[in-house]
């Protein structure tokens, strides 16, 4: 975990608009006690949520996707530090790490990439470094039974958190074998064949090493979907989908209808609660959609499923505030802050 970053008070007091009569979230997040002694500092602190970032696009650029999803981070990490800390919401149960920091692996990428195939192979060589990381430290927070909080990034992470998860609770005994279930709220189902690490084949990847049991992905696009991803989905007994035309156009089920029906399916071992903001209609990410869930939606699911899932963890991936083509919106860091906070609010009335 050499590319890790751990927060001090001060780190996110820095951030924190402090006012006279109120209280905010950043005035009330744990800090790590000490960085040195992580295991003993995970035990003693009292939040059950552990939140961290993970700012990269090398992931995305391995999946020859646009750049930018490192850019999501700081900018919900402001949103969030300035919610009101209040009856709703008082902000002690989580705990900020801190965030990974893999900007030099793709510096030396840059530089020494001689044409994009080198390039290419290069990055997806870099998310495995990435993978290892992750998962260490997802694998020390949930065997100290905690549930991670993990603001990617590019949906590539999806597999480290599987894994640590996997690992953490069955070491901490929470796990018969080291295997959960995932939900992800996407359009791309993210089943990539294996063809060398990215952001498109998280999930396939941690299927085939095991840490994967089942699988639902909510509100895919069929204008998106592989045909041979498709049979892969169907021929699957462990894998379930239900679309976005089934849902929205076809009304086929309700959106609520649908999010129970996930739960449903994979309410059998603990699960990791996946959200790709690329689902949401306009939301900025490598794959912005002028068609998708709104806001609300996402936040109903959110609500929804940490309520009737035995919550492994939460990962909330590819946003962007500024794409390497251009384009900005600088209201995702409060979109994912909503997400977050309306996440731990259903956890802690569950």
């Amino acid at each position: 975990m050499g590319h890790f970053r751990f927060y001090n008070k001060q780190d996110i007091l820095s951030l924190t608009r402090i006012r006279r009569f109120e209280t905010k979230l950043g005035e009330r997040l744990q800090v790590l006690a000490d960085p040195n002694q992580l295991e003993a500092s995970l035990q003693q602190s009292s939040a059950s949520f552990v939140l961290l970032g993970i700012p990269e696009d090398i992931g995305v650029k391995a999946n020859m996707g646009i750049g930018g999803t490192d850019s999501a981070w700081l900018a919900f990490l402001n949103a969030f530090a300035n919610i009101q800390s209040n009856d709703f919401l008082e902000g002690s149960d989580v705990l900020l790490l801190g965030h990974f920091d893999f900007s030099d692996m793709e510096r030396l990428i840059e530089q020494h990439a001689h044409d994009y195939e080198e390039r290419l192979a290069a990055y997806r060589h870099a998310v495995n470094a990435i993978d290892d990381e992750v998962e260490q430290l997802v694998h020390i927070i949930t065997q100290n039974k905690k549930i991670p909080i993990v603001i990617g990034g590019g949906h590539n992470n999806s597999y480290p958190c599987i894994k640590g998860a996997a690992k953490g609770f069955y070491k901490a005994g929470v796990l018969p074998i080291a295997q959960i279930n995932a939900i992800n709220l996407d359009a791309h189902a993210d089943f990539r064949p294996m063809e060398g690490r990215h952001s498109g084949n998280g999930f396939s990847y941690a299927e085939a090493d095991g840490y994967l049991e089942k699988y639902f992905v909510l509100c895919l696009h069929e204008n998106y979907l592989p045909q041979n991803v498709w049979m892969d989905v169907v021929n699957n007994p462990f894998v379930d989908c239900i679309t976005y035309e089934d849902i929205f156009i076809h009304e086929k089920r309700t959106f609520l209808q649908a999010i129970g029906h996930a739960t449903n399916f994979t309410n059998d071992t603990l699960c990791g609660l996946e959200l790709d903001l690329d689902c949401i209609e306009h939301a900025l990410s490598s794959a912005t959609s002028p068609a998708g869930v709104s806001l609300n939606h996402a936040r109903q699911f959110l609500n929804f499923a940490a309520a009737d899932s035995k919550v492994a963890y939460l990962h909330i991936c590819e946003g962007a505030v500024q794409l390497s083509d251009g384009r900005t919106n600088p209201a995702t860091g409060k979109m994912i802050s909503y997400l977050v906070s309306d996440f731990v609010k259903a956890m802690s009335i569950a």
